[in-house]
């Protein structure tokens, strides 16, 4: 019996051992492999650790300031709760206070307004005690004095003159120039009549200045006046180169009489003038001039027609030549148009002495 032939298998038993063995040795491989990969990439390296090792003390400290700020907030806003609260008490206490000033202001009205009547009832007696000083201290000058002069409204002549001394020597110039204070002025007086002359403004109120002068004196003091124009005279006739006596008054109201009929006119010669303080015996020693302008002339007579400013400086100078040291020279300047320079020259010559150097407005004294 013919055998059947037995069919032919691709895989065999040994075969698929083979192909089991293979992919377990490749299963093997790839295990081996990752097993390595995953040991290296849990170790990183150690750039990495710093790194990370940074982050994590930055994120620390950045808690940490976060929690401060937290703090500080909480602290604020319960510094701010604490000060509306004050706010508040203070706008409180403003709102009593002003309820209370105006309480006070109410009640201390009428004490202010009685501080204040006080003050002026104060300032009222202080003036009334000033004014009776006044009298008292003006009575006990005229008690001294030996005569007495009252200007307009009985006012007060308060001036820097010194107008005492034991022998007061008063020169007063009655030139023509002495007529008025602008010079066209003087040319049309000069030719008018006499009574015109003597009512002068300038002329009076020089005549006024003597009589004022004249109340200052002491009873006890000596005095002489003397006018000038060309040339030098007294006013009391006979009296050339002698003391008056003060006394009682009555030779100062004599010469103020004189004077006040003494007419101006010729020029202005202060050599002459100046020369009577060399004259008289023994000297003054207080010297008062009463004069408006510089000099036009240094003798009696002179045949010069127009003279220039420099010529009446230079006769200025000359005469204030003659004045003898230590004798103090005060004068009383009555302005006159046109003479500048004379206010300079004067005002020299009483700084150099030591006197007194005053210029006369309209209405003085």
């Amino acid at each position: 019996m013919a055998r059947k032939r037995r069919g032919m298998e691709v895989f065999s038993m040994s075969f698929l051992d083979c192909m089991s063995c293979g992919f377990g040795a490749v299963i093997l491989f790839f295990m081996i492999i990752n097993s390595q990969t995953a040991h290296e990439s849990d170790a990183p390296p150690d750039d990495l650790k710093g790194e990370t090792t940074k982050l994590e003390i930055e994120i620390l400290e950045q808690r940490k300031n976060m929690v401060l700020a937290k703090n500080s907030m909480a602290r604020l806003k319960d510094e701010k709760i604490r000060a509306e609260d004050q706010i508040a008490q203070i706008i409180a206490l403003i709102e009593k206070l002003k309820k209370e000033l105006e309480k006070l202001d109410k009640t201390t009205l009428a004490k202010i307004e009685s501080v204040e009547k006080l003050q002026s009832d104060i300032e009222r007696l202080e003036e009334e005690k000033k004014r009776l000083l006044a009298i008292e201290a003006q009575r006990k000058t005229d008690g001294s004095n030996v005569r007495r002069f009252t200007g307009d409204g009985d006012r007060q002549y308060l001036t820097g003159l010194k107008v005492g001394g034991e022998r007061i020597l008063v020169l007063v110039d009655n030139s023509a120039s002495m007529l008025d204070r602008k010079i066209v002025n003087i040319l049309r007086r000069r030719n008018m009549s006499d009574a015109v002359k003597l009512r002068s403004l300038k002329w009076r109120q020089a005549v006024a200045s003597v009589d004022w002068l004249t109340s200052q004196f002491r009873p006890e003091s000596k005095f002489q006046i003397y006018t000038f124009n060309n040339e030098p005279k007294p006013v009391l006739k006979g009296s050339e180169g002698v003391w008056l006596e003060v006394g009682d008054g009555k030779q100062l109201d004599e010469a103020i009489r004189i004077l006040r009929r003494t007419i101006p006119q010729n020029g202005t010669n202060t050599r002459d003038a100046f020369d009577i303080i060399n004259k008289l015996s023994p000297p003054p020693d207080n010297v008062i001039v009463l004069i408006d302008s510089l000099p036009t002339m240094n003798a009696p007579d002179t045949e010069a027609g127009m003279v220039t400013g420099q010529q009446r400086l230079k006769y200025h100078y000359e005469a204030e030549a003659g004045i003898p040291s230590g004798i103090p020279v005060n004068i009383l300047l009555y302005p006159m148009e046109g003479d500048y320079s004379a206010a300079i020259a004067y005002w020299l010559l009483a700084y150099r002495t030591g006197g007194s150097f005053m210029s006369i407005s309209k209405d003085w004294p």
